[in-house]
């Protein structure tokens, strides 16, 4: 589909709203194809159980990350312990499509379907605040689990926005063997969601994203977590080349698009650049219009 046709589509869009691991599980060379225990623990230890709506988890207190939710309630993200939200009604709507693509994906000949990169052109359109309300809202359903990767290495924000403490993440993983996966998993106090931190700042980042390391990486949570769902908040597509790396290893892009003020060639000069990807949704956020309207557009390339 042409972009021109795509934001038409967007625009008529409904409104949609404003563990350690052994090392043989991931490494350079080889896929495993053997479940580890410890890896598994980090998706199965929550039982949502109509819980997933508070700020709770069952695991230790000591290991929960807990949110600077007076920094959140300032900047319009959802809470999942208030009843009812503007926000919160918006993303509901949004994440339905994605959901249906993600369980749905086999059926729909989408590869790495539960995988989702949420980026945008140029910085500053919304893709951090996009990525961090999808996760909550995801994580609020009663029976779905949500890994939120701050792949965006190159000016991380996902910690800061949410508060929570820096510690090794992805990068360091990446780099070496001395640090599992396991090991960069954060638990939080909402039921269902675990955060992995970006981590250091590498002058290689891109190669490391680009490696067989993070390759089988996504493999490996896509085909043995395909029930669950897993968020790249990744760098903007011209701001640098990250994106489109990992764009290569999802099955779902969701392009964040400053409404009214991104141009349109620069829109479609991102596209571009993610040809290798099964479906590409688009996202338009800080529209003006009133809440009558369309809040969000929404429109898949």
């Amino acid at each position: 589909m042409s972009i021109e046709k795509a934001l038409e589509k967007a625009s008529l869009a409904e409104s949609l709203g404003s563990a350690k691991r052994s090392n043989s599980i991931v490494d350079n060379q080889t896929e495993s194809t053997h479940p580890n225990d410890a890896f598994d623990a980090f998706f199965l230890t929550d039982d949502n159980n109509g819980n997933a709506n508070a700020h709770s988890s069952n695991v230790g207190e000591k290991n929960i990350e807990r949110f600077n939710w007076e920094f959140l309630h300032e900047h319009g993200f959802i809470d999942p312990s208030v009843g009812h939200m503007k926000i919160a009604e918006e993303f509901r709507s949004i994440k339905r499509p994605i959901m249906s693509n993600a369980l749905g994906g086999i059926e729909k000949g989408i590869e790495r379907s539960n995988l989702i990169l949420v980026t945008s052109s140029v910085p500053g359109e919304g893709k951090t605040f996009s990525a961090i309300n999808l996760a909550i809202s995801i994580a609020a359903e009663r029976d779905k689990q949500v890994l939120l990767i701050d792949a965006d290495v190159a000016k991380p924000s996902v910690s800061r926005v949410l508060g929570i403490k820096r510690t090794p993440g992805l990068i360091e993983y990446l780099e070496g063997n001395k640090i599992d996966f396991s090991d960069i998993i954060l638990q939080t106090e909402i039921a269902g969601l675990r955060i992995v931190p970006a981590g250091k700042a590498h002058q290689f980042s891109t190669e490391l994203l680009a490696s067989n390391k993070m390759i089988n990486l996504s493999r490996e949570l896509s085909e043995r977590y395909a029930d669950r769902i897993v968020i790249f908040d990744s760098p903007p597509l011209l701001a640098a080349t990250q994106a489109e790396v990992l764009s290569s290893m999802v099955g779902q892009v969701i392009l964040v698009i400053e409404a009214e003020k991104t141009a349109q060639n620069i829109v479609m000069e991102a596209v571009k650049k993610l040809e290798s990807c099964d479906v590409v949704l688009a996202l338009l956020n800080k529209t003006q219009r009133s809440m009558d309207m369309n809040y969000y557009g929404y429109g898949q390339y």
